[in-house]
């Protein structure tokens, strides 16, 4: 590898696709927060019940799992860029097709086949693009990548809610639709430039010449760590989706109101940023695995406070060390997949694994609040998700303790 090409990792440019990238994730992943601020207007003008109403949004989420894998695999053989401009484009064709829907099958299948599959390129693909710019700040570059999902939902969800009241939802995907094709080619022109990776594959030089990390040694095959990636990751979303997804109506059940549940899910996001930017400094020093272990294990414990404490004040401050102890696990997840496993397939298996954690988070809001119907309580539900946390930190555990004792084969 010659000097120059040395010179695209951790360099300006690095940085400024950083920034660009940050951009680009918060508008694209406008889709995965505007349908829940439309909810009970798309249920009044449908005239639908709530379980039926909260279909387009399952919908949305699934169209990101999926489209996290197969458009995480397409970016590693063509880059980032034409996955971005078939994004933007999709993205608008969704919001359009959605605000001219006549049914709510209509409307979920435009949230779920396109803005959802579009939405995904600012998660995983965007992320696993990015890992490929950096080498001494990896932590850093993958957690400011991953905040844009959480920017959006502190952003969107504000802005996006006085428009609604004065222009009615139908408007707003309309103008939501044109802003974001307006916005994504442009930032998309920008990121042209191809990974230093595909000048590294064809490098004759040893890792330790070319001044990057060597991938770290375990004695696990690549397909055994991935799967232990992928359930780690749905275990531990199980967990997380607990309060996420029902601290507005946990909220609504004490007396406290739905308002002060959705300042709370904004705390919660907002201390998820938070954590993620810190982690990511954190990841660089000590690892992925250590980091993701330190960040599922304080997950945890931040389980156990919501338990004993449901006093309105004592709940904003739980939602806060909530919102701080997890913000940092989903992007410790890539940062591993970098560090263990082929660069060249970063894409698809990024991908996998945020698919993992994003069925993770459907089904463990299903099941808490399945937990709920049938116990009356979240007690139990909170009891669940700590169960599911315990699973998480045991396999990262496992994964740690075999980096620690590499095979004479696999060193």
């Amino acid at each position: 590898m010659s000097d120059a090409q040395h010179d695209y990792l951790d360099s300006n440019y690095s940085w400024l696709r950083l920034a660009i990238s940050l951009l680009t994730g918060t508008i694209g992943s406008a889709g995965m927060w505007v349908v829940v601020v439309v909810l009970p207007y798309v249920q009044a003008d449908f005239s639908v019940d709530r379980g039926t109403a909260s279909l387009p949004y399952t919908a949305t989420m699934m169209g990101v799992a999926i489209g996290s894998v197969v458009i995480g695999r397409y970016v590693d053989r063509v880059g980032i860029v034409l996955p971005l401009v078939i994004s933007s484009i999709t993205l608008a064709l969704g919001f359009v097709l959605a605000a001219f829907s006549s049914s709510i099958w209509i409307f979920a299948i435009a949230q779920g086949a396109l803005v959802g599959l579009a939405a995904a390129v600012s998660v995983g693909p965007l992320i696993a693009d990015i890992s490929h710019w950096f080498n001494r700040r990896l932590g850093i570059a993958v957690a400011v990548t991953a905040s844009g999902n959480y920017l959006a939902g502190t952003i969107w969800p504000t802005i996006l809610q006085q428009f609604v009241d004065d222009l009615g939802w139908r408007s707003v995907y309309i103008g939501l639709g044109v802003f974001s094709v307006l916005t994504m080619l442009p930032l998309a022109m920008l990121l042209r430039r191809r990974p230093p990776i595909v000048l590294r594959s064809s490098s004759t030089l040893s890792h330790s010449a070319a001044g990057v990390r060597p991938p770290k040694s375990i004695d696990l095959s690549p397909r055994n760590l991935q799967i232990l990636l992928v359930f780690a990751g749905l275990c531990c979303c199980v967990a997380m989706s607990m309060p996420q997804v029902h601290i507005v109506a946990y909220c609504a059940d004490l007396g406290f109101g739905v308002a002060r549940g959705a300042e709370m899910l904004s705390i919660m996001l907002a201390g998820g940023i938070v954590s993620r930017l810190a982690t990511g400094f954190l990841a660089d020093y000590i690892g992925g695995v250590k980091t993701l272990l330190l960040g599922s294990v304080l997950q945890c414990l931040a389980l156990f406070l919501y338990m004993p404490f449901d006093g309105l004040v004592s709940l904003y401050i739980v939602s806060l060390v909530f919102g701080l102890s997890q913000g940092g696990i989903v992007p410790s997840y890539a940062i591993i997949v970098r560090e263990y496993l082929p660069a060249a397939e970063a894409g698809e298996r990024v991908g996998l694994v945020m698919m993992a954690t994003i069925v993770g988070m459907a089904f463990g809001g299903w099941l808490s609040g399945w937990i709920f119907d049938l116990t009356g309580s979240y007690q139990a539900a909170f009891i669940n998700g700590i169960v599911w946390n315990v699973i998480n930190a045991a396999i990262i555990v496992t994964v740690l303790v075999r980096t620690r004792r590499p095979s004479t084969m696999a060193a």
